[in-house]
């Protein structure tokens, strides 16, 4: 025992204490002995996490399935169209000539008969000079005529000096009437005009230009439109003239324009196996015009096709595709597919799935390509 005293400053007194060497080196072995347990106790906390864990990794997602039907739906083709003009005049003078004036603008809608270019006339004076030239000539040579007919009458001439003179007359008519016909067509070639009513599709020229081998103008007639399409080689068999088409322009939205098949390619062309279409639109507002974008709706009777549930069918992120997980074997696959039309809570598939397979229709998100899953009970 060791024995001292310990002094209390503030009251100036002092107590005894003692000091048990035993209690202190148990002490020290307690602690030292909880220093030492508690990794042991955190690594056997963590351990019962991470068995929780793998426990909770090992449960595999629980889905539901439908199994893919097929049904008689109605073959409905949908292809892009491009809008044409029924029929195309090429406004051209007959001769190189130059342009003084043109009174229209491509896009312009004009009407039969309206002026469109003025050209130059400087070689106008030159036909009139030429039909007064073949005119005083014919009068010329009718006076001799006269003269010559009322010697032969008299008995001063002979009855062939009289026909040589009638010949001259023919000929001189014959020079007066084509003198008349170039000047007229130069006259009608100073001033050009609108053979029908339509739009201006094509402007090559401006004033001062020298005409040349292009069309000065174009002009396409627009009531109705010809809408052109290319069909599938498949399809050849299925369409036919009087077919009824539904036309949907991207001007307009989603407003159908009536049409009808009114001509199909005799050939299918060998580089893309398609054949050519064209699809008559009545325009009597002149609203549908040459160059415009659109779809044609064909309606090609029924076919039988595989239809999945509309749950069934994810898009995916960052495209257009869509896809669904087949169910096999308890695994899914992921399988692109090509939709058709919707069908109230079902879709067509034209590709990516066959009748009687099983496609998942929950639970989509939690899974991935390969992945294993239990069926919903």
């Amino acid at each position: 025992m060791i024995s001292g005293l310990i002094r209390n400053k503030q009251k100036k007194n002092t107590y005894p204490f003692t000091i048990n060497h035993h209690n202190m080196k148990l002490k020290r072995f307690l602690v030292r002995s909880l220093l030492l347990l508690l990794p042991l106790s955190l690594a056997c906390c963590s351990g019962d996490k991470d068995k929780n864990k793998d426990e909770e990794d090992e449960k595999l997602p629980t889905v539901k399935i439908a199994t893919v039907g097929e049904e008689n739906v109605a073959d409905i083709q949908i292809l892009t169209a491009t809008v044409e003009a029924d029929k195309v005049n090429n406004i051209s003078s007959n001769a190189p000539n130059r342009i003084k004036q043109i009174l229209v603008d491509e896009g312009m809608m004009v009407s039969a008969g309206q002026r469109l270019v003025v050209l130059d006339d400087v070689n106008t004076t030159s036909y009139q000079l030429q039909v007064d030239n073949a005119r005083a000539n014919l009068r010329n040579v009718e006076v001799n005529y006269n003269r010559a007919l009322e010697l032969f009458k008299i008995g001063g001439g002979t009855k062939q000096q009289v026909d040589a003179m009638e010949l001259q007359v023919v000929n001189a008519k014959n020079a007066l009437a084509s003198a008349e016909r170039a000047l007229k067509n130069v006259q009608e070639n100073t001033v050009l005009t609108a053979p029908v009513s339509g739009v201006v599709t094509a402007r090559n020229y401006d004033p001062g230009d020298m005409t040349g081998a292009l069309p000065i103008l174009t002009i396409g007639t627009v009531n109705p439109v010809k809408v052109v399409i290319n069909v599938n080689e498949s399809e050849f068999s299925r369409v036919k003239k009087g077919m009824h088409a539904g036309v949907t322009l991207e001007s307009y939205g989603e407003e159908v324009f009536p049409g009808t098949v009114t001509m199909v390619a005799p050939t299918v062309d060998q580089a893309s196996r398609t054949f050519g279409v064209e699809v008559t639109v009545p325009n009597p507002g002149g609203r549908i015009l040459p160059g415009m974008f659109g779809r044609v709706e064909l309606n090609l009777g029924t076919a039988q096709r595989p239809v999945v549930p509309d749950k069934a069918v994810e898009k995916q992120r960052g495209s257009g595709n869509n896809f669904v997980y087949i169910y096999k074997d308890g695994k899914v696959t992921y399988s692109m597919v090509e939709l058709g039309r919707r069908l109230d809570d079902r879709y067509e598939v034209l590709s990516g799935v066959n009748p009687g397979e099983q496609v998942v229709v929950s639970e989509k998100s939690k899974l991935k390509n390969g992945a294993s899953v239990e069926l919903q009970k």
